[in-house]
């Protein structure tokens, strides 16, 4: 798995005329499943981007910055005009640090100092490469991807509502469950707005630990706190000129909120540890799923900053309220599942469509996409027929039912259900009041693994617990995470990607399930 992950990824290149640093670098990172290649000099990394291009360029740049064949600090400059999202680590002796220092302010991602902690260097590179696949991710959907699809009405109404805005610097709320592509429509207002060709910067707010959010927002500067070794800027003066997207806006600490409300009065902030006032020319849209006036009257959320966000309203419709959209949804998903992983898209019969548009999908959009992206591995044949889609869109009795769980969000395990599921509605319907003992809702045609979660259930609900839902949730999820984690020797984004959910995701389940430790 190790070697196949490393052929599918662009290369780290690294630079350095020390012939012993590149293959120290090297094996380190070929054993992490990380693919290498190496420069001696600068001028032969503008050489290679010259020839091949910077589709095939590197994932992460690792430079030295002195060399006989040129400085680091010049190829960084040169590289940032040309891929300004690429990810650049600058290596430095101690007589170098100040001029390292000063390569942030040219957008270096981090400096290495020499002589550096080996797994520590990988851990940094690590780290890299993965802003650089969300780099990746969010170009995809900005220039290759169409921005949204929808006949609904409902999300016809969203399409004119981005029409209207998109000329404006009004700061917009987008309101919406999880999955139903909130980040998308925050990437349409920037893509026909004025400042179309800034900056895009988004920010999980909920995704991100407390005391390391104010930094992320607003930049440091060094030595502010332990760890702060090189002042960095901020989100939002990433985000200068262009627009930030603040997602999850909802869960933000009570006390950032303040620091919040002043950047969107006046546009003045201050870097964590700074004594100069930054400004910044930003465009704000914030997203959440939350009922953001009932978290003002509970007191966690600034009404002032409320209405501050609160200038124009988007509210994203559920898949379920948009079923006519569920085909079109389908094929496009599959389609590019095919094209990302190298094979022929699959087809789906019409029953097979019609008993997907059952589904409540709770998961909204992001789950429609998984579903499909788990077909075009799964499915045995090209034309996927009923019997072929995923347990939880097939229901237990063969009928498409709401699940109070995801495929993907880390919210609620796949394969959960409640009690209305696992017997025959119709039955239960006609004879609400001679409800068949819990042992006979077990499933006849349930995997071991599923009967035995059911076994575990009943025996839960039996004893009058009032918490099955939450304990259950949290082992499956534990159990999944720890897995992925195991195959993937505790690579984060590895084990997110084979769990088909987002880097985020697994940071914050990881964090609220105390995964941390050991």
């Amino acid at each position: 798995m190790t070697t196949e992950r490393a052929t599918l990824m662009k290369p780290i290149w690294i630079v350095d005329d020390d012939q012993s640093i590149r293959f120290v670098l090297e094996k380190a990172l070929l054993r992490e499943g990380l693919p290498t290649r190496s420069f001696t000099n600068p001028r032969e990394v503008m050489k290679a981007l010259e020839a091949e291009g910077e589709s095939d360029g590197p994932q992460v740049l690792v430079s030295d910055i002195r060399m006989p064949g040129g400085s680091g600090l010049d190829l960084l400059a040169a590289i940032k005009q040309r891929m300004p999202g690429l990810p650049v680590i600058i290596m430095t002796a101690f007589s170098d640090l100040d001029s390292a220092v000063s390569a942030f302010s040219s957008g270096a991602f981090e400096y290495l100092p020499k002589p550096f902690d080996l797994p520590k260097a990988v851990e940094l590179i690590r780290r890299a490469v993965g802003e650089s696949q969300r780099e990746d991710v969010a170009e995809e959907k900005m220039e290759d991807a169409p921005e949204m699809l929808g006949q609904a009405p409902a999300m016809q109404d969203v399409f004119r509502g981005i029409g209207r805005l998109a000329q404006s610097h009004v700061t917009v709320l987008i309101t919406g469950e999880s999955g139903s592509g909130k980040e998308l429509v925050a990437h349409a207002l920037h893509k026909h707005s004025p400042r179309a060709k800034q900056p895009f910067v988004a920010i999980n707010t909920a995704a991100i630990p407390k005391d390391l959010l104010e930094s992320e927002l607003f930049g440091h500067e060094r030595g502010a706190f332990t760890g702060a070794q090189a002042s960095r800027r901020g989100r939002f003066e990433q985000a200068d000129g262009g627009t930030l997207f603040l997602d999850e806006i909802g869960d933000m600490p009570f006390d950032l909120q303040t620091r919040l409300l002043r950047v969107l009065s006046d546009g003045h902030f201050y870097r964590v540890g700074g004594h100069s006032a930054v400004k910044a020319n930003v465009r704000v849209i914030a997203a959440t799923h939350q009922d953001l006036e009932q978290r003002v009257k509970e007191g966690a959320f600034r009404e002032d900053l409320f209405h501050r966000l609160n200038v124009i309203r988007l509210r994203l419709p559920a898949l379920r309220e948009r079923r006519e959209d569920v085909p079109v949804l389908a094929r496009y998903f599959l389609q590019r599942s095919a094209q990302q992983l190298g094979v022929e898209p699959k087809r789906m019969a019409d029953a097979a469509l019609e008993r997907l548009g059952q589904f409540q999908f709770p998961g909204n959009v992001r789950q429609l996409e998984n579903i499909c992206h788990w077909l075009t591995v799964m499915a045995p044949t090209q034309l996927i027929e009923v019997k072929d889609l995923p347990p939880e869109v097939q229901g237990p009795s063969g009928v498409a039912a709401p699940m109070g769980a995801g495929t993907s969000l880390g919210e609620a395990p796949l394969g959960l259900s409640d009690a209305s599921h696992l017997g025959d509605p119709d039955r239960a319907a006609h004879a609400p009041n001679s409800a068949p003992p819990l042992d006979t809702w077990i499933r006849p045609s349930a995997m071991p693994w599923e009967a035995d979660l059911e076994q575990e259930a009943l025996a839960l609900l039996k004893s009058g617990r009032t918490d099955v839902w939450d304990a259950l949730t949290r082992r499956f999820e534990t159990s999944l995470i720890q897995a992925a984690l195991a195959t993937t020797r505790g690579r984060r984004i590895e084990a997110a990607l084979k769990l088909g959910i987002g880097r985020n995701t697994i940071t914050r389940k990881i964090q609220e399930l105390g995964l941390e430790e050991g």
